[in-house]
């Protein structure tokens, strides 16, 4: 039952809503069917399955709301569960932002979901390829793969109804030699199952770990660096391109908490903030990194131009914020494609006399709001780069840098790859400053 059809699940969030007597109630349906491996040490830990499906229903009385779920979908549970969302909406306080739900809405059509998902025993096989690369250079692999298909329905009592589908399958891979002091790392994420090459992933993790034994420390400071897409969008729960995008949220520039506040009030929106050849969009309709056709309350997504050429064109405006300031609302996007060039990063490293290259951020932490001042280490293969080459490991260090300040100091900009959901390219950025050293491998 994991997987629902658009017809099977409208059909059964009709019936829930059927249930309601409060003025205003909304019915979401998520589900989905994954499966992963998990490998250390070049040896298979955990493996399993994932088939579920959950309701979510939310009751209204006037500005009062209540949410509450469950996963079995027989008529007493269904009952049930509207009853207890209706419940605890009476007993809630007052929204002061309270918005009446959506009505009927007109959705775009993603690309569809890919026609199949990885077996069990395709899985394994990927786990058996990487952890054989390894094993054959005395080298230790860890990794995860998971994927499957995932579905989304909604409907409310204002006429709404919304449904999608999706597959992803991701995959990580960190190596580390056998003295420990070496450590690489390949990350990828796909739509399609059967274009996810582990084995050629795991090779490049290998290469980097073996490559950054013996790191040399050098003095901390501004350097010219190369940043892999990794060291974008892949750093944990915050990454430098997604703190970015986040910053760009109207109600925290109308209220002085962002680097998007205007003096004097108001927001930056329409000023050139950065260098012109940055341009950054979302377009669920893209063919490589689709998105989602609408956001958890159903708003319906569609092509937006954030940054154009240097300049903030688009603003977040959350539905309650947008009424407040008598403009469209606008759902927060599911990914992002940054423009680029055609260079590959090694063209961007035999460009560079002097420099460091960078696999991976990681631990990024928020210093200042207000200037998007962040800091973090390097990981998993850093490397000094010397009349376009790469000549030897150096050690991780910590950084203290801000995405504003780095994308004015943007000296190349490479080939858009895909990695996290959206299509960025490896940068060429000078300046980047460097704070103190780590022993962290």
């Amino acid at each position: 039952m994991a997987i629902l059809s658009q017809p099977e699940a409208q059909a059964l969030l009709k019936k829930v809503l059927g249930y309601s007597t409060a003025d205003e109630c909304a019915a979401s349906l998520d589900g989905r069917t994954t499966g992963n491996i998990r490998y250390a040490r070049n040896s298979v830990s955990t493996a399993g399955s994932q088939n579920s499906v959950s309701l979510a229903v939310e009751s209204r009385f006037g500005k009062r709301s209540g949410v509450a779920t469950c996963n079995e979908f027989d008529e007493a549970t269904l009952r049930r569960c509207v009853q207890r969302a209706e419940e605890i909406a009476r007993l809630a306080p007052e929204s002061p932002e309270y918005v009446p739900l959506l009505g009927p809405q007109t959705y775009l059509s993603p690309p569809s979901a890919a026609p199949t998902v990885l077996t069990a025993a395709a899985r394994a096989q990927a786990a058996a390829d990487s952890m054989a690369v390894c094993a054959a250079r005395n080298l230790t692999a860890a990794g995860f793969l998971d994927g499957g298909t995932r579905f989304t329905a909604l409907r409310n009592s204002k006429g709404l109804e919304a449904y999608q589908q999706s597959t992803n399958t991701d995959f990580s891979v960190t190596v580390r030699t056998a003295d420990g002091r070496g450590s690489g790392y390949a990350i990828a994420d796909v739509t399609d199952p059967t274009k996810l090459n582990a084995k050629a992933l795991t090779q490049r993790a290998a290469d980097k770990a073996a490559a950054s034994v013996n790191a040399k420390a050098i003095e901390p400071g501004k350097y010219t660096v190369i940043l892999e897409p990794a060291a974008l969008v892949d750093s944990g729960d915050l990454s430098l391109l997604g703190g970015l995008m986040y910053g760009l949220d109207a109600r925290s520039a109308d209220e002085g908490r962002s680097f998007m506040t205007k003096k004097g009030g108001g927001n930056r929106k329409g000023e050139k903030l950065f260098d012109e050849r940055i341009t950054i969009y979302s377009d669920p309709l893209n063919a490589e990194v689709p998105g989602n056709a609408f956001d958890g309350n159903g708003l319906p997504t569609q092509r937006l131009g954030w940054i154009e050429k240097g300049v903030v064109k688009q603003l977040y405006y959350s539905r309650f914020w947008a009424e407040k300031n008598k403009v469209t609302a606008t759902p927060f996007p599911s990914g992002f494609v940054m423009s680029g060039g055609t260079q590959s990063t090694a063209d961007l490293i035999k460009s560079t006399a002097k420099g460091i290259l960078i696999t991976r951020l990681w631990y990024i932490r928020e210093v200042d709001p207000q200037t998007l001042l962040y800091t973090g280490l390097t990981r998993d293969g850093t490397f000094y780069i010397e009349n376009g080459a790469i000549k030897f490991p150096i050690k991780n260090m910590r950084f203290n840098e801000s995405p504003i300040i780095m994308l004015n100091n943007l000296e190349a900009i490479g080939r858009p790859v895909r990695l996290a959901g959206c299509l960025v390219p490896p940068l060429k950025i000078r300046d980047f400053t460097f704070t103190s050293l780590s022993d962290a491998i």
